[in-house]
């Protein structure tokens, strides 16, 4: 089954043709009507992400089928098509909802990244966000904003208090704790949740087009600019726009958003017209504004007006007993999209996912627990599944514990047998020899692309513990805090000929 749906409606049979064969594939599915009336007859059955439809059709036009479709679900999004772009057309076309419109004879690339632009607007505001762990089978389309930590709950909080609000929010918090899921929820709970959402990454674009990509721009503004723009702000009248990363704009574009904010009026790039939205903001950055005002990086009067709520998201090493939640959680949405079993995940790979200090926050924690799923031969995670970096912070948290070593699973063990030592050494000492040690490994890595750092470790530690304890494998599996059978596997894996001798 297709992951989203595209309803075309055009009645040239070359047009559908064309979209069939330029989309239809396993991640869309793209269902064709060749009246305004078969498409509407075929919306409620289909219920697509997304509808391209011509204005000049026989019976219905273009823009009554909008009409229409506007009354049925306002949160449709629709792309107009036309071979005859006037700006009067796209004035009306823009009044009645639409999401943008696109001329013919169609410039394939542009109308392929439209048409992804839509999708994931679609994709954006259908999706439910959840305040709270879905249980098995429960939310299965619904994205998580996961945690019972006290810093989450005061989030879902300040979200609820919101929700019969218009009031602008930013949102702070370092990159991958989840500030576009906080945006879709509060706009989910919100008065406008029956409107369109859009989000712009402000730092994803370049800044030379960053302003039309807001406010549009009129047919030969520039170089390049061959028809008429609408921009985001005018494709989002009445709903509600999230601005990702907003600390990167320029302050040109600052001076014009802080007259959106006040007065809801703008220009179009090149226009002279003064056009008026009614469109809510959402801001989120994860540099310190305040700074950046200080050091006029950044306008105060649009600091201020940004920040009427503010929603700190806390980084996930604030939050480390959300971590288990966060891991049942992605393992059964990571199962859902392979459409097969949760994985589970072992004592000791949950330990090291613990002991992490997660710089790139619950982002990381999914794209590792992915690779995991990926990497491991069973059902079940296990630390050595896990990256490299994950795993040497493992390593190093353990290395506090006095007189203990990690095992093979990550879980610390007496030290004993003939290498144990006679006096405990100092806990500062010995976890700077750690994390040196760490170090030293990851550079030897990159030096050695081709080579792997856990299995050549693991090599080493099962044949130096087998000289420590004179080739005396229940020593041997005691001093590394496993059982003498995964001892034996670790033998049998490694290729480690049974010639140790003790020097």
């Amino acid at each position: 089954m297709a992951a989203y749906k595209l309803l075309l409606i055009d009645d040239e049979e070359d047009v559908r043709y064309s979209f069939r064969r330029l989309f239809a594939g396993p991640e869309l599915e793209v269902i064709t009507a060749s009246s305004g009336e078969e498409g509407l007859r075929l919306l409620p059955k289909v219920q697509p992400d997304l509808v391209v439809m011509d204005i000049r059709m026989a019976g219905l036009s273009g823009l009554e089928t909008l009409r229409r479709i506007r009354q049925m679900d306002p949160r449709q999004l629709v792309i107009l098509m036309t071979a005859y772009g006037t700006t009067q057309t796209a004035i009306e076309a823009m009044k009645l909802g639409a999401y943008d419109y696109l001329l013919k004879p169609f410039d394939v690339p542009k109308l392929r990244a439209l048409i992804q632009q839509g999708l994931k607007a679609a994709r954006d505001m259908r999706q439910a966000v959840a305040l709270r762990p879905s249980g098995p089978g429960e939310g299965e389309d619904a994205l998580g904003l996961v945690g019972r930590s006290e810093p989450m709950q005061q989030v879902f909080k300040l979200i609820g208090q919101l929700a019969g609000s218009d009031a602008t929010v930013l949102i702070t918090g370092e990159s991958g704790t989840g500030k576009e899921l906080v945006a879709r929820a509060i706009y989910q709970h919100s008065r406008r949740s029956d409107q369109p959402f859009l989000a712009v990454n402000c730092a994803a674009i370049p800044e030379g087009l960053l302003e039309s990509e807001l406010f549009g721009h009129e047919r030969g503004a520039f170089t390049g600019a061959t028809h008429q723009r609408i921009g985001k702000f005018e494709q989002c009248h009445r709903g509600t726009l999230f601005l990702d990363e907003i600390g990167d704009m320029s302050l040109t574009t600052q001076t014009k958003i802080l007259r959106v904010l006040q007065s809801g009026q703008f220009e179009r790039v090149g226009g002279n017209q003064t056009l008026q939205v009614d469109v809510r903001i959402l801001a989120a950055t994860n540099r310190p504004l305040e700074q950046m005002v200080a050091s006029r990086q950044f306008r105060e009067d649009l600091f201020y007006r940004l920040n009427v709520v503010r929603i700190h998201l806390p980084p996930l090493r604030e939050r480390k007993e959300d971590i288990p939640l966060l891991v049942e959680y992605f393992l059964r949405r990571i199962a859902r999209e392979q459409n097969q079993g949760p994985k589970s995940v072992t004592a000791g790979a949950l330990e090291a996912l613990m002991a992490y200090h997660w710089p790139g926050n619950v982002r990381e924690l999914e794209n590792a627990l992915r690779r995991a799923t990926v990497i491991a031969k069973g059902e079940a995670i296990l630390p050595e599944d896990l990256p490299a970096e994950i795993l040497g912070a493992a390593v190093a948290g353990v290395g506090r514990q006095s007189g203990a070593r990690p095992n093979a699973t990550g879980v610390s063990a007496p030290l004993s047998g003939p290498g144990a030592p006679t006096a405990e050494p100092d806990e500062a000492s010995e976890l700077d020899e750690v994390v040196q040690l760490a170090q030293r490994l990851f550079q030897w890595a990159r030096r050695h692309p081709d080579r792997k750092v856990l299995p050549a470790v693991e090599r080493e530690l099962v044949v130096q513990a087998l000289k420590e304890t004179g080739d005396n494998q229940v020593q041997a599996a005691r001093l590394l805090g496993i059982t003498r059978a995964t001892l034996r596997k670790r033998i049998e894996k490694f290729g480690i000929r049974r010639e140790i001798r003790v020097r």
